[in-house]
C-alpha cells in the first residue's frame, strides 16, 4: 500500500445479526481481518540512536524482538502520527507500523533529518500484508503460544508460510509477504477462525478506549489530550522533537482537553458536536454500536465536561454521558 493513502480494506457493512455474531467471536473465541497499514523500515548502524531523538518513546531500550508504542510530534508537541515501533530480530532494522494517511509526512521527516547519519528509511508497505487476530484464543489458535507483553514478536514458518507474530492488547498481528497473504488466510480458515468486518474490530477498539489517528486524534492533538502519554511517552529519555511542551504540560499543568468515553442515548456519527449547556466542548470521534454496551463513542472533550456529565449531541435530541475509559478491559 502506498504511504499517504487513506484506502482501507473494509468489509461491506455487516447486518446487525452478522455484527453480533462477529462481536461474540471476538469476545469469546477469535476472529481475523486484514489491515490497511503503512510500513516504514529504518535500518543502519545509527537507526535506534536516530529514532531516539525523533519520537517520544525509548527506542534504544528495545532489545531484538521487542517493540513499543510511540509518536512523532511537531515542535509545539502536536501529533504528526502515532506508530508502533518493532525492533526486528533479523537484520536489526526497526519497523514502523502506522496509519496510511500520515505516512508520507513521517517518511519525508525521517529522511530529511537523517542527513549525515548512517541510517536508511524505506517505505516497505507494498511488500507486506498484515492481519489482526483478535480474541482470547488468538495466540492459541495461530500456534504462536504465549508471546508475552504487547509488541513482543515471534517468527515461525507455518506450513510453508513465513509469519511474524506481534502481540497486541487484544490478540496478535500476523505479518507476511504480500504474495503470501492468500496462503495465510487459508491457514487462518483451516484452524477454524472466522473472518470479521472492520466494523466489529472497531467496537473492540472503542470498548478498550484506544484512540485511532485520523478518527479520534490528529495534528491538533497533544499526547496528553489524546490519552496516550502512559503508553507513548518516556519522560526519562533524552531530547526529541516536541519534548519541551509535552514535558511542561505533564509536570506543570493539565490539558484543556481529554480523551473520554461517551455512553450515547442513541446512535451518533463522527464529527457531531458535543454541547455542555450552550458551549461546544468537543466532537464525536469514533462511534460504535456495541452489542454488549449499546451506542458508545470516543471523543476528546474539554476538561469542564467531566465523568458523569451529560452532553447534548448536536441538535439531534440525543445525549452523551461522559465516562472514564476503558469501557471494558
Amino acid at each position: 500500500m502506498k504511504a499517504g493513502s487513506y484506502n482501507r480494506l473494509v468489509e461491506p457493512t455487516a447486518t446487525a445479526v452478522e455484527l453480533d455474531g462477529q462481536y461474540r467471536a471476538l469476545r469469546e473465541e477469535a476472529g481475523y481481518l486484514r489491515r490497511a497499514r503503512a510500513a516504514l523500515m529504518v535500518k543502519g548502524p545509527d537507526a535506534a540512536e536516530y529514532l531516539q531523538g525523533q519520537v517520544t518513546n525509548d527506542i534504544e531500550a528495545l532489545a531484538p524482538s521487542e517493540g513499543c508504542y510511540a509518536a512523532l510530534l511537531d515542535r509545539k508537541g502536536h501529533l504528526t502520527s502515532d506508530m508502533r515501533a518493532l525492533r526486528l530480530e533479523a537484520g536489526g532494522g526497526i519497523w514502523l507500523d502506522l496509519e496510511p494517511a500520515p505516512a508520507e509526512a513521517v517518511l519525508n521527516h525521517l529522511r530529511t533529518y537523517s542527513i549525515g547519519r548512517d541510517v536508511e528509511v524505506e517505505d516497505v508497505g507494498d511488500a507486506w500484508a498484515m492481519y489482526s487476530v483478535i480474541g482470547p484464543r488468538a495466540e492459541e489458535a495461530t500456534g504462536f503460544g504465549r508471546l508475552g507483553p504487547e509488541h513482543a514478536q515471534r517468527y515461525r514458518e507455518w506450513d510453508g508460510t513465513e509469519v511474524l507474530a506481534v502481540a497486541t492488547d487484544v490478540g496478535v498481528d500476523l505479518i507476511v509477504r504480500a504474495d503470501q497473504a492468500d496462503a495465510l488466510e487459508r491457514l487462518l480458515a483451516e484452524v477454524g477462525l472466522a473472518g470479521v468486518s472492520e466494523e466489529a474490530a472497531e467496537i473492540i477498539r472503542v470498548e478498550s478506549g484506544r484512540p485511532r489517528f485520523g478518527l479520534d486524534m490528529g495534528p491538533e492533538s497533544m499526547p496528553a489530550e489524546a490519552g496516550i502519554v502512559e503508553r507513548a511517552v518516556d519522560f526519562e529519555k533524552g531530547c526529541y522533537i516536541g519534548q519541551e511542551p509535552v514535558a511542561r504540560l505533564h509536570y506543570r499543568g493539565k490539558p484543556n482537553r481529554t480523551l473520554r468515553g461517551l455512553r450515547l442515548s442513541a446512535s451518533a456519527s463522527a464529527g457531531e458536536s458535543l454541547l455542555l449547556g450552550e458551549k461546544q466542548v468537543g466532537l464525536i470521534g469514533t462511534a460504535s454500536l456495541s452489542p454488549a454496551l449499546g451506542p458508545i463513542a470516543l471523543a476528546i472533550v474539554r476538561r469542564e465536561a467531566g465523568p458523569g456529565d451529560r452532553l447534548a449531541v448536536g441538535d439531534s435530541g440525543a445525549t452523551a454521558e461522559v465516562v472514564e475509559l476503558p469501557f471494558r478491559d
